[in-house]
């Protein structure tokens, strides 16, 4: 059976490290939140949500392109799960958008601006 065997041979990647995980993390959901807060004062509030999840998904994309420079395979897997965890809080926001906001977005106003 697959699960009783020992031999470490087949693995690819160290055990992932905490090596500053967490303030990668922190920084990254930082960035998103004063970035969030900018674009208040520029787009109407149907269309922040959907800026926000843009970001966020732009932010994990450039996460997941970061793991790949590293050499190192503890990093690269320590990163690549920030990418995921920022992925899941993109999803997340995306799902609490409301469809007639995107609605909204995407048709074109009668109304001059």
């Amino acid at each position: 059976m697959a699960f009783t065997d020992r031999n470490s041979n087949g693995r690819k990647y160290a055990p992932p490290a905490p090596h500053r995980v967490k303030e990668l993390f922190a920084a990254s959901l930082l960035l998103a939140l004063t970035a969030a807060l900018a674009l208040r004062a520029f787009v109407s509030l149907d269309a922040l949500a959907p800026m926000v999840a843009t970001l966020i998904f732009a932010l994990a994309a450039l996460m997941a392109g970061g793991a790949l420079i590293p050499r190192n395979f503890a990093r690269r897997a320590t990163w690549f799960d920030v990418a995921g965890v920022l992925t899941f809080i993109g999803i997340g926001i995306t799902i609490l958008i409301e469809p007639d906001q995107m609605v909204r977005l995407v048709t074109l106003s009668d109304q001059p601006e």
